[in-house]
């Protein structure tokens, strides 16, 4: 069988250089063969990296919470859409359904999952197999439109591919691959798209020479996509992340993309092609600025461990204590979901919300909420 790595090469050989964002659309989803379409790739701790729901069940049961808490502020409709995209193993779903199942919401809630992975959609269905009557899996949000309810991610926007750009003697340019034979090399030249040049002339920077970063294009395409799909309701958005100001700060030269191959990192994506993870940070500027053109007026932004504190964690780690065989391990890990030294403070949870029903305030934002940050030219005044 024809390794990813060799098709790539091949196609360079016969169109020339792809742009980076090629490369990594090709690296993590070339079916059959991407980090993401293989049926090898392992999710949790025994494969490449691991998300919220993999630590704790808690985790779903306050997202669910929030949730619950959208529904009330729409007017209970009878007919809730959930959908998640880029659901991993299923268990945030599990986790979100399992708190559901007591509670009001649980008969008006319909989810849908996301999935272009044929074995991944095999192992979600086993695991969600309680569930039957309420899960069903799609291939992307066209095949939905007008719905009410909540479309949500989970570190999904971090692995959309992304253009890399790296200034030049003052002029923008960005990075190509290349082949040099056998092997994969970097070149510069004029941008792809005038998108890319737009993009950051709003955020009106100037960078020096040798300043490497990217922009994820793709993000502005999925917000799209969500508002054409969603009638009314939430995009409940947890990532890895800044603001424009952090992005671009002059000390992230090197921009924010990394590769994790077996929970180790690894700084070049042109190895392990297609069994190694290629992440980027999201600029959560651009997500509310890119949100607002198609309706979908931002709630609140906040680091993931405040807002889980905010949705009562507390409340169900008395559960714990009062039923866990295990106390200490399970608080353990959920200090890793909201401690600064963890996903608590790189992780942010981002809502939005298209409708009519504003202003009003959510739980998950009443200690804290940053959404003010979020302007995409938040740098004029550095």
């Amino acid at each position: 069988m024809t390794d990813l790595r060799s098709i790539i090469i091949d196609k360079i050989h016969k169109e020339g250089p792809i742009t980076f964002e090629t490369f990594m659309d090709f690296a993590l989803y070339y079916p059959g063969l991407g980090y993401y379409t293989s049926p090898h790739t392992e999710i949790g701790r025994s494969g490449d990296f691991y998300t919220g729901p993999h630590l704790h069940p808690i985790f779903g049961a306050l997202i669910a919470r929030q949730i619950e808490e959208m529904w009330g502020l729409m007017g209970r409709p009878s007919d809730f859409v959930i959908v998640e995209a880029g659901a991993g193993k299923g268990y945030l779903c599990h986790d979100i359904l399992s708190y559901l199942s007591e509670r009001d919401l649980y008969n008006s809630v319909h989810y849908k999952i996301i999935e272009i992975n044929p074995d991944v959609r095999e192992s979600q269905t086993r695991l969600l197999r309680r569930f039957e009557d309420r899960v069903s899996w799609i291939g992307s949000l066209e095949e939905i439109q007008g719905i009410r309810g909540c479309i949500i991610s989970n570190e999904l926007i971090d692995a959309f591919p992304v253009h890399v750009v790296k200034m030049e003697r003052g002029r923008l340019k960005e990075v190509f691959v290349s082949s040099d034979g056998n092997g994969l090399t970097e070149v510069l030249d004029e941008p792809s798209t005038g998108e890319i040049e737009d993009y950051f002339r709003d955020v009106n920077l100037n960078f020096p020479d040798g300043y490497r970063t990217e922009v994820n294009l793709r993000a502005r395409q999925w917000l799209k996509d969500i508002g054409d799909s969603l009638k009314e309701g939430f995009v409940f958005t947890i990532d890895y992340g800044y603001s424009s100001r952090e992005y671009y700060d002059p000390e992230r030269s090197s921009g924010t993309l990394l590769c994790y191959h077996r929970h180790q990192v690894v700084e070049n994506p042109y190895i392990n092609i297609g069994n190694q993870d290629i992440t980027v940070h999201v600029n959560f500027s651009a997500l509310r600025k890119w949100g607002e053109e198609s309706g979908l007026m931002p709630v609140g932004y906040c680091p993931q461990g405040i807002f889980l504190i905010a949705m009562g964690i507390d409340e169900l780690l008395q559960e714990i204590y009062e039923t866990s065989r295990d106390y200490t391990s399970e608080v353990l890990k959920l200090k890793a979901l909201i401690l600064p030294q963890g996903m608590g403070d790189s992780h942010q949870v981002f809502i939005q919300y298209k409708g009519n029903i504003l202003p009003f305030s959510l739980r998950g934002f009443s200690i804290r909420n940053h959404v003010g940050r979020l302007t995409h030219h938040d740098l004029l005044s550095s």
